[in-house]
């Protein structure tokens, strides 16, 4: 298990549940700006063969639905960022690491050679593994993204919060003379926050009070998944549901809970 580390910036994500449609355009826009191509000749032929589909599609971000058998919700779920990232210890290749980017869990693809142990060491699912060349529509390979890597099959892919957009940041702030290590509120913004219809998604530094989310992290209503295994995620999550914050911990009905687990590691 890595150890945490702590750095002074710490680019995090608020996501409100109780604004969440469950509309997908957040996993349109991810796969969209990552260079993630449509799949369905290859998941076809993955069930034809008699595997299961289920973590075989190839999404970074992935949108599940709760109920508590009466109200639903909607969980957006991409890479939690983990600020003591069970993935990072288990590669034998370094081609995964966590560092002061931002805390960005990072995901080196040349490096990687395919054995899948951050896949069955990620409690939240989050890694996938490419199965196949990825095939583009024609006229659809004129519109990739320049700065986002084309993953070629046999590699674990996963969310990296649009880590090219923070070097487009990072890159504007150099031109306009300011702080590149000091970006205003707004500056970086993954492609899933800034396409969210409902404004469910805040993304920024939580350790920094002029950003938005860091106000969002500390409020009584959020909570973190599965917080209880102490991986310290960059991902939070509100709701003024109960019932929705006890199943983002995995509580059993008859188990005693602490229903708000947004208070570790904020800086």
């Amino acid at each position: 298990m890595s150890t945490f580390q702590d750095f002074p910036i710490r680019w995090g994500m608020v996501i409100d549940i109780d604004k969440c449609t469950g509309c997908g355009a957040c996993v349109v826009a991810c796969n969209k700006e990552n260079n993630i191509a449509p799949q369905d000749n290859q998941l076809r032929r993955i069930e034809a063969k008699g595997f299961p589909t289920r973590f075989k599609k190839i999404e970074w971000l992935t949108i599940y639905e709760l109920t508590d058998g009466g109200d639903t919700a909607y969980l957006p779920r991409p890479c939690m960022q983990c600020g003591v990232p069970s993935c990072v210890s288990v590669c034998p290749a370094i081609a995964t690491d966590k560092n002061e980017n931002g805390g960005i869990v990072s995901q080196i693809y040349p490096r990687c050679f395919g054995c899948r142990y951050c896949m069955a060491s990620c409690p939240y699912h989050a890694r996938v593994f490419n199965w196949d060349q990825p095939v583009w529509p024609e006229g659809m390979e004129k519109q990739l993204t320049p700065h986002t890597s084309v993953r070629s099959r046999g590699v674990v892919e996963k969310c990296s919060f649009c880590h090219h957009r923070l070097m487009y940041a990072k890159d504007a702030a150099r031109v306009a003379g300011e702080d590149p290590e000091k970006l205003a509120d707004g500056a970086y913004m993954p492609a899933c926050a800034e396409v969210c219809p409902t404004g469910a998604i805040t993304f920024g530094d939580v350790k920094n009070p002029e950003h938005a989310v860091y106000e969002l992290a500390r409020s009584p209503h959020t909570f973190r998944l599965l917080a209880r295994l102490g991986t310290d995620p960059q991902v939070y999550y509100m709701s003024k549901r109960a019932w929705v914050r006890l199943q983002g911990d995995n509580y059993l009905a008859n188990e005693k809970a602490q229903v708000n687990e947004g208070g570790a590691h904020h800086g």
